[in-house]
């Protein structure tokens, strides 16, 4: 049977919107742009395969959709921008396959005119087609929050916005099979510009947080308590909470040579967010030095090394920087991560424990990175001899938390 849908990228953003379409009955094939990593477990990819979700490798099987949706990822390249380039593959072997009529959308995290101007020239470039008159083209940020069961597709708005208002509808009558609430954006640059609105606001968010952790502990407040009774406020405040540094698929941009002003709370955001993994190996040094030990030839374990609980994704971990800068201090680093068979830093194999228990018994320092749920955290706060809690999820009074 041909398929309706065309998933493009088969990474964090395109796996789950193939799951909610193939949940919604729409027969959907997922064709990969390069190495991606989602955040599906694998019974839910059996789920999808068991459903009729079929991986593809044929590009002429992208000519006979209906909608086709590029969710390469951008992750930042080396000159800090946004690296397009598994976008523009996706592009190039679409458009090889273009037919009149197709609906095609980027979910793909992008700055505005992205859509109109890199994505639109390649695909009527590789098709003799022209977008708005030939085929539809559109725009819809990408809402997934990996691992999360509260916010489903179903029940999350999604935003649109088309070349024309012809392309609008005909993505919107897409995505209405897939959630109960279509947004219509003015047009493509006011759709990517609130993917870029809500990008920033998660990270101006925590690096607010980070620094009022700093703040607190040199201050002598516990800012988790501080956070706990802020969040009781019914208006004007979303509780967000410092950590390690911040990871994830949704790369900040301030803008930087693609605006005549750039968001300069974007910028000192990054800043901050990036001094996180060298502030928690100073507290780190700071506290065996207080318990008489020295980082150098120190035995530290590093619990949790992805960048989200219970989740196997490290894009972006901050615990890949904390765990350099440990060794550069001379101390043997070791960790543990139930969804992390093996890890290596500098290209060198990181040694992974068995039981977190005994090693954080052994070790002379415990930093718990990330708090899966399989952690337990009284358990641990007894077993260890030293413990550095960098997401105030042990019981209070168990650790020193960041």
């Amino acid at each position: 049977m041909p398929a309706d849908l065309a998933v493009i990228g088969l990474g964090p953003y395109g796996l789950p919107l193939a799951q909610a379409a193939v949940a919604a009955g729409i027969a959907t094939i997922g064709y990969a742009t390069g190495p991606e990593a989602g955040s599906l477990s694998p019974a839910e990819l059996r789920r999808m395969h068991a459903s009729g979700f079929r991986p593809g490798t044929d590009p002429a099987q992208l000519g006979r959709v209906r909608t086709a949706v590029i969710c390469a990822p951008t992750p930042r390249g080396a000159d800090g921008g946004l690296d397009l380039g598994q976008v523009e593959g996706a592009a190039r072997t679409l458009a090889g396959q273009l037919r009149p009529h197709t609906t095609v959308i980027l979910e793909s995290p992008v700055l505005p005119g992205t859509t109109e101007d890199f994505l639109r020239p390649l695909l009527e470039k590789g098709s003799g087609l022209r977008a708005g008159r030939d085929f539809h083209l559109a725009y819809s940020p990408s809402r997934v929050d990996p691992g999360n069961r509260d916010h489903t597709p179903a029940g999350t708005p999604k935003v649109i916005g088309g070349l024309t208002p012809a392309c609008t509808e005909s993505a919107a009558a897409f995505y209405g099979r897939l959630t109960d609430k279509v947004v219509r954006a003015r047009g493509l640059r006011e759709a990517e510009t609130v993917q870029l609105l809500e990008t920033n606001y998660r990270h101006v968010n925590i690096a607010l947080v980070n620094e009022m952790a700093v703040l607190c502990h040199e201050l002598g407040v516990d800012l988790w308590d501080v956070i706990r009774c802020a969040e009781t406020k019914p208006f004007g405040f979303q509780a967000f909470r410092p950590g390690p540094g911040v990871g994830g698929h949704g790369v900040p941009q301030d803008l930087t040579g693609h605006a005549t002003r750039t968001l300069r709370m974007v910028e000192l955001a990054q800043q901050v967010n990036n001094r996180m993994p060298r502030y928690v190996v100073r507290r780190a040094a700071t506290l065996l030095n207080e318990h008489g030990k020295s980082a150098r030839g120190a035995r530290v374990l590093l619990l949790g090394v992805t960048y989200k609980h219970d989740l196997a994704d490290q894009q972006g971990t901050p615990a890949q920087e904390i765990a350099v800068r440990l060794m550069e201090l001379g101390a043997a680093v070791s960790y543990h991560d139930p969804y992390v068979p093996a890890w290596s830093v500098l290209d060198r194999p990181v040694p992974r424990v068995d039981s977190f228990y005994e090693a954080a018994a052994d070790a002379d320092l415990t930093i718990l990175l990330q708090q899966h749920r399989t952690y337990d955290l009284q358990g641990l706060s007894v077993k260890a001899q030293l413990l550095l809690d960098t997401r105030g999820a042990t019981p209070t009074g168990a650790a020193h938390r960041l």
